[in-house]
Parts: C-alpha cells; sequence; structure tokens
C-alpha cells in the first residue's frame, strides 16, 4: 500500500456494537498508523472515544461525509493482531459486540474517554419562562465556571440532566462541549540531579572550595555525589530521588532549596510506576519424588499427542510443584506462560509460592488492582520488560502476550471462570484452550474436582489424561463424618447451627494448638427477615428477592442490584415488633463460633471482608502464620489453599448445595464439599472433616465420603445423556427483560414461536427464572438445546435474525435480550 495515499480506518469503539466504523486518516498521519493503535475519534453528535484500529485500507466508503480521526494516541500499537483474531473468536462463538470484548479486554486506563461540559452562556439574556430544573442548572452554574455532566446531576441530585441541558443550549443560555481527559498518568517521584556544567573538573573543585563555611551545603553535595556515583559514571548527570538523598543527608528542604536557587542542583520528575520490580532471591524448584516424576513425564508425553491434557491429581497431591516445573520448561524453551486460578484470593498464597522460584519474572493482574497499575502491567507484557510468567483469573486471557508456550488453568472445574454480566459471557477455561492453540502452546487443566465436560473430553479421546490418586507425602485424604441434622435436632443436640458432635471436634482440635475451616456458602447474617406476627418477608424493591440482613454494617442488602436500606424496627406490613432472623450466613456464623470459643482468634472471609487485595492477603497470611485459629468463609476458603496446621473443617448445611434446582447441582455439591474437605490434613497427619446434612444418606454424600469421582461423573452422564444436557448437547439461553412484565411475556412468547419453527422441541420455555425480576426488569427465558453435530453459527444466526425481528417492533421498545452460550 502507498504510504502516500489517502488512508481509512476500520475502528472498534468500547460499545454495544456489532460493527466497526469507518474514519478518515490525516494525510500528515498515513505513514504512522498500524493495527492494534489507539485513536481518538468522534462518534455521534458530540462524544468521542478511544477506538482501535482494526484494518487499514485506501477503498473509500460510499458516504457522503466521513469523519477524521481526531488524534493517534500511541507510536506503536498497544495489542497484537493475534489478539484481535483472539477478540474475533470471542464476539463470534459467544455472541458479543466486538466492542464489548474490547471494553472487557482493555484495561480502563488505556480508553479515553469524552466528558460532556457545560458553563453559562455570558450573554445569555435572563427569561421568566423557565421550568424548576432549568433554574437550578443556572444557579449550579451562576459563577461562570466549566462543571461537568455528571457533576451537575449529583448537586442537583437526578439521574439524567440532558433533556434540561439540551433545552437551555436551544434557548442560548449555556454552552456544552466535550473534554477528553487522560485516565492513565505515569507515577513519578522528585529526583534531583547535578547542573551539567558543574561535571566540569575545575568549576566542581571551586564550588567545594567555596562550600566550606556551609557546612550542610557541602555534607548534601558530597551525599548526591555518593549516591548518583556522577563522577565515576563518565561524568553523566545522575537522577537521585529527593526523598532518599534528603532522607541519607539528615537534613532539610531548606538546605536543599538554597542549592536549587543557587543553580547547584536541577529538579526533575523521573517515571518510576507503580509495580514491585525490587529484586527478590530465588531458589530452584524443589526435586520432586519418584511418583511426581513419574506424572511429570506422563504429562510431558501426553502433550506430543493432545495440546490440551487434564491432571486429575486429589488434594494435596503436590500439582503445584508440578506446574512449577512446567513453567521452567517452558521459560527454558523462552515461552511465556499463563496461571489462571478462579478466585483473587488464591493469588496470595500462590504468589509468594512462585516468587520464591521465578522472581521478578512474575507478574500478578486481576480486578482488585488499580486502573493505572493494569496499565503498567498491560504494557510490561507487551514489551516483555520483565513478566515472563501471569497468574491471574478470567481476565488475564485478554493480556498482549507474544510468546506463549503454555497455560495452566488450575481449579479448572470452578464456575468463577464463567463470565455472567456484562457482555462477553465468555468461559474463561475454554477461551484459554483456543487462545493457546491460536499461539501453538498446550493446555494443562488441572483439578481434584474435574468438571463432566472436562473429563468427559478425555474419555472421548480430545484431551489427554493424567491422573495422580495419592496425596504427597503419601498422607490419608481426610476422614469425613455426616452428622444427621434432623435427628440432631430432634436429640437437641444443637447449639445454634453446631452440632454437638462438631463442637466436641472443634474443643479437640483447638486443644491440640491446630486450626479449624468452618464453611457456609452463604454470606451476610441471614439470607431472610420475616415478621413473626403477619408473616411479611421483607424484600428488594428492585428486585424479587429478599433482602440479606448484614448485622456488621446494620443493613439490609440486596446482593443482585446492590440496594440497602436500614433494620426496620416494627414490620412494614403491620407494625408489629416482632420481625426475626431466618437462615444463617457467614456472619451469623461467626457469631455462634465466637459465643461458644471465646478465646479463640476468629477470623472471616467472605465477599464483605475481602473486598480489597490487602484485605485478603491479611486475612490468608495471618491463618497461615497461625494467628488465627478458626476461619469462617464461603466458598472463597475451599479452592486452592494450603495450611499446614489446618486439621479440621466442618460444613455447616450441605443441604443447601444439593436443593439447588439445576442440572448441574449434584456434580457442583460433590465439587465443593470434596474440595472444602480437601483443605484439612494436608501436611502432616490424616484431617478430619464433619459435614452437617440432613440428608447423610444422599448418594452424592457418599460419593464425597468415598471420594467416588467416578462414580459421580458416571451417574450424572447417564442423567444428562436422558435429558439432553452437556457434554452430550450444547445450551444456548435467551433472557428477555423488559421493566413492563406484560411486555417482557409477550415479547417472550413471540420470540419462542419465532424460533420453535426452526427448532421445534429442542425449544424450551418461556419460564419464569428462579428470581424472576431483577433491578427492576422481569425476565422471561427460553433455553435451546443442540445436537453437537449441528452446526452452531447456523444456529446462532437463525437466533439473531429472529432477534433482530423481534427488536424492530415499536411496540416492543425498551426490550433487552441477552445470548449466553454455554451457560453455566
Amino acid at each position: 500500500m502507498d504510504n502516500h495515499s489517502f488512508k481509512y480506518i476500520e475502528v472498534i469503539l468500547p460499545l454495544p456494537l456489532k460493527r466497526t466504523f469507518t474514519y478518515a486518516v490525516p494525510l500528515p498521519l498515513t505513514s504512522e498508523i498500524h493495527i492494534g493503535m489507539r485513536v481518538v475519534v468522534p462518534f455521534g453528535g458530540t462524544k468521542m472515544y478511544t477506538g482501535i484500529i482494526r484494518l487499514i485500507h485506501t477503498h473509500r466508503p460510499d458516504i457522503v461525509h466521513i469523519k477524521e480521526i481526531v488524534s493517534l494516541l500511541d507510536d506503536r500499537p498497544i495489542l497484537r493482531r493475534p489478539q484481535l483474531k483472539f477478540w474475533e473468536w470471542i464476539s463470534t462463538y459467544y455472541q458479543a459486540a466486538l466492542g464489548e470484548v474490547y471494553h472487557a479486554a482493555v484495561p480502563a486506563g488505556l480508553k479515553l474517554e469524552s466528558e460532556t461540559q457545560v458553563r453559562i452562556n455570558p450573554d445569555f439574556e435572563p427569561t421568566e419562562n423557565l421550568s424548576k430544573k432549568e433554574t437550578l442548572v443556572l444557579d449550579a452554574l451562576s459563577d461562570g465556571n466549566i462543571v461537568s455532566v455528571a457533576e451537575l446531576n449529583k448537586w442537583i441530585e437526578t439521574k439524567n440532566i440532558l433533556p434540561t441541558l439540551k433545552s437551555l443550549f436551544e434557548k442560548n443560555m449555556v454552552e456544552i462541549s466535550e473534554k477528553i481527559s487522560q485516565k492513565y498518568r505515569p507515577k513519578t517521584e522528585t529526583c534531583i540531579r547535578i547542573a551539567p556544567q558543574l561535571l566540569e573538573e575545575k568549576k566542581l573543585k571551586y564550588l567545594f572550595d567555596s562550600m566550606n563555611r556551609t557546612k550542610k551545603q557541602l555534607h548534601l553535595l558530597m551525599t548526591y555525589i555518593d549516591l548518583s556515583d556522577c563522577l565515576t559514571t563518565g561524568k553523566k548527570q545522575q537522577d537521585v530521588s529527593k526523598k532518599e538523598l534528603l532522607e541519607k543527608a539528615g537534613t532539610s528542604d531548606t538546605v536543599l532549596n538554597t542549592m536549587l536557587n543557587k543553580g547547584i542542583f536541577e529538579i526533575t520528575r523521573k517515571e518510576i510506576g507503580r509495580l514491585d520490580y525490587t529484586v527478590s532471591k530465588t531458589t530452584p524448584p524443589v526435586t520432586l519424588n519418584p511418583l511426581q516424576k513419574k506424572v511429570l513425564n506422563d504429562i510431558e508425553s501426553q502433550f506430543i499427542h493432545h495440546p490440551v491434557v487434564l491432571l486429575h491429581g486429589v488434594t494435596s497431591s503436590g500439582k503445584t510443584e508440578l506446574y512449577i516445573h512446567l513453567i521452567t520448561k517452558a521459560l527454558s524453551d523462552n515461552k511465556q506462560v499463563l496461571y489462571l486460578v478462579p478466585e483473587i484470593a488464591l493469588t496470595t498464597q500462590l504468589t509468594s509460592r512462585l516468587k520464591r522460584v521465578f522472581g521478578n519474572l512474575l507478574g500478578v493482574y486481576h480486578s482488585k488492582f488499580s486502573d493505572a497499575e493494569r496499565v503498567e502491567i498491560w504494557n510490561n507484557v507487551l514489551r516483555r520488560q520483565s513478566y515472563e510468567i501471569i497468574i491471574g483469573v478470567r481476565s488475564s486471557i485478554f493480556l498482549p502476550f507474544h510468546q506463549l508456550g503454555l497455560i495452566i488453568v488450575d481449579e479448572e472445574h470452578e464456575t468463577t471462570y464463567k463470565q455472567h454480566d456484562p457482555s462477553p459471557r465468555y468461559h474463561a477455561r475454554n477461551a484459554a484452550i483456543v487462545l493457546a492453540a491460536m499461539h501453538g502452546a498446550k493446555t494443562l487443566l488441572g483439578t481434584a474436582t474435574p468438571s463432566v465436560e472436562s473429563y468427559h473430553n478425555t474419555q472421548i479421546g480430545k484431551y489427554g489424561l493424567v491422573t495422580l490418586r495419592q496425596r504427597f507425602a503419601a498422607i490419608q485424604l481426610p476422614e469425613i463424618t455426616t452428622v444427621d441434622l434432623k435427628e440432631a435436632y430432634r436429640k437437641k443436640q444443637m447449639n445454634g447451627h453446631f452440632s454437638d458432635t462438631l463442637i466436641e471436634k472443634i474443643t479437640q482440635t483447638l486443644a491440640n494448638n491446630e486450626q479449624i475451616l468452618l464453611f457456609q456458602n452463604r454470606r451476610g447474617y441471614a439470607p431472610v427477615i420475616q415478621c413473626g406476627t403477619c408473616g411479611h418477608v421483607l424484600r428488594c424493591k428492585n428486585c424479587d428477592v429478599s433482602l440479606t440482613l448484614h448485622k456488621v454494617f446494620n443493613t439490609l442488602n440486596c446482593h443482585y442490584c446492590g440496594y440497602t436500606e436500614t433494620i426496620p424496627i416494627t414490620c412494614p406490613e403491620c407494625s408489629a415488633n416482632t420481625l426475626q432472623a431466618k437462615g444463617a450466613g457467614t456472619e451469623k456464623i461467626e457469631d455462634e463460633i465466637k459465643t461458644l470459643f471465646p478465646d479463640a482468634h476468629i477470623a472471616r472471609l467472605d465477599l464483605d471482608t475481602g473486598r480489597n487485595k490487602k484485605s485478603h492477603q491479611t486475612i490468608i497470611r495471618d491463618f497461615e502464620l497461625r494467628k488465627t485459629d478458626i476461619l469462617v468463609g464461603t466458598q472463597m476458603i475451599s479452592k486452592g489453599f494450603d495450611f499446614t496446621n489446618l486439621s479440621l473443617v466442618g460444613v455447616l448445611n450441605a443441604d443447601n448445595l444439593l436443593n439447588f434446582p439445576d442440572f448441574r447441582a449434584h456434580e457442583r455439591a460433590f465439587q465443593l464439599l470434596l474440595q472444602v474437605s480437601g483443605r484439612s490434613g494436608r501436611k502432616n497427619k490424616r484431617g478430619q472433616v464433619i459435614l452437617q446434612t440432613s440428608q447423610p444418606e444422599h448418594t452424592i454424600i457418599t460419593q464425597v465420603q468415598n471420594a467416588d469421582y467416578i462414580g459421580m461423573f458416571e451417574s450424572q452422564c447417564a442423567e444428562r445423556k436422558q435429558f439432553y444436557y452437556p457434554p452430550f448437547y450444547r445450551l444456548i439461553q435467551l433472557s428477555v427483560k423488559h421493566r413492563n412484565e406484560h411486555i417482557c411475556k409477550a415479547a417472550a412468547s413471540q420470540l419462542a414461536d419465532d424460533l420453535r419453527k426452526i427448532f421445534g422441541n429442542r425449544l424450551l420455555g418461556p419460564n419464569s427464572p428462579l428470581i424472576p425480576r431483577i433491578q427492576n426488569r422481569h425476565i422471561r427465558q427460553l433455553l435451546i438445546k443442540l445436537e453437537l453435530n449441528l452446526p452452531a453459527e447456523k444456529a446462532k444466526q437463525f437466533i439473531n435474525q429472529s432477534i433482530d425481528s423481534l427488536l424492530r417492533q415499536p411496540k416492543l421498545k425498551g426490550i433487552r435480550i441477552i445470548i449466553d452460550v454455554d451457560p453455566n
């Protein structure tokens, strides 16, 4: 292509739009643009966005007026071509707009967006024909300052001030403009350097002679020379941190300012970044035992024939050490490694373990980092500055890798690998397998409780399989004892939610100076607040769900839309003073165990206590260091942790898991119960698990007690084959949403009628989901079950045609339809 010819680019915008948009490139920039660079472009009336260049061409579109790009933000691409290919696969397979993939993939700090600003027109003439809102806006702008629309919304306490602003603009009373703000700013520090002319030998000697009477200044100069070593580095200016210089010299800003005024020193700003690049001492990987060596050889042999291998290893079998040896091998081949984990909490313990071996080659990436930190990690990987291994959660698959050689998906069965909202609704495990294939890399799936789909793929020869049935150092799997809750309540052998058996075991464990894990898969204090007089249940005003009591915050919270309210003193229906908390979450379990064991050190790990990366780290580290005796938590504590002194696990109520209305409920109950049990007795002796349930004879409970994964797998496969579920069929779920229930029902019924003409009895619904209204939107769902040999892309095409036809109808305005491929 001629670099001097006029060029056009196809741009991806971070908006839920399925297509790209064409922009013209100004002639001065035609030789500088490349695919994967960011450009600022106008969109719509006044807005501007950061777009990604997807394609460069010279074919002028058949449009009268083609908008030009506003600016080019990069001197080199921030996105690599393999990533764009990966984005396109995510978009096509999961039926997401390419703009939605862009929005999810790229850190917010790299996406500039214009902000609508408004100020009063200095020439406007007051009029009496103003609405109340218009008067409020003019009052807010009366000082003449430029104010953002977001600030105006807050001041005037309204959700949308734009119609009012439009009215004032048409009356020539306000001026509206757009301002682009840079979200990411490099972190810098103030540095000091010596004036360049003073590095000449004669001038430096004269300076020393002239400072005989200013001892503090002379000392500061000598300290600078010592820290900068400028006299032995080719007499070049060297930057020294101002903070370090003053601390080392033990002097004040006053002395430094005097020397700055004299022209002895100069001030500079130096980019230092937010990432920790402290050089840490590394140790080689530990030597594997004979069984681990055999398993490692088996994995490498399987990789010869299968790009994807499943490592089915019991809990505490040493899978992480195998991962470390595989990572070492990949690094020796000059390849990068992605190590996926399902929970942010897991990165804490794993990071310290991997850092000991890999040092600064290891980077961590997840949502608890600030936007600026994520930008710097992105750039580090893009430029291969230091990070060759990334450990992170599902969003890590979008990082700009160059030479991926290995992807490890730890705890591959975990549901948190599936993104639910917003779009793209991808499954990170399945997407990682595709990403690895695009790089010619291998994928290792590791778990003690494989997903039924993954294990099925090993049985049909799609994946390789390596099994590790023995725990490290031949320690036995924990002894699992069930407690029949029905009998315990009948015989009055319960204290709150604790059976006498569990209390006795906790007492013994504490006496042995060992630690305890208590599992309750529900956060908050109580899931239901009910009136004892009229039976009224306090519910969310936006969702068809009960409010959860959070005693610590003294609030009632909705876990679906975030709505909160204070706890009423009386029932809002009958005014009786008989409101009662029903059920138990982790907060209540924590309260009860503190009452039963007041001298024990107790902590809680759930979404409420682990909201940022530091709180996660503190809770886990305290348990590792044995500062905590008893840790109460949700499923966050069930996976991947390795605590040497943990000898007892208590499951407060397994029935919540068994009775959930989902075809995967029994599989997930088995996985969760076996995983949390596996935290016990991992190093020195056999652990114990007390499993409280009202169904001790349930098949899943028996299979958990016997660690019978194959039994669970075979029984689940038999059921799923009979009722047309994965892994034998593919699922696509459609959710129809609208604020009006009747419109929602009508739209769902019409969509079902249209799709049934194509899919017949493969289509189920429309049905109401478990929670039929969330965020004031009523929901109806349709489910399509497709045979694996049917062309999925053709099916998706039919679905989109039906949806597009439906959305064009004026009477169904406001309808939202969500496509979820492979719902989890």
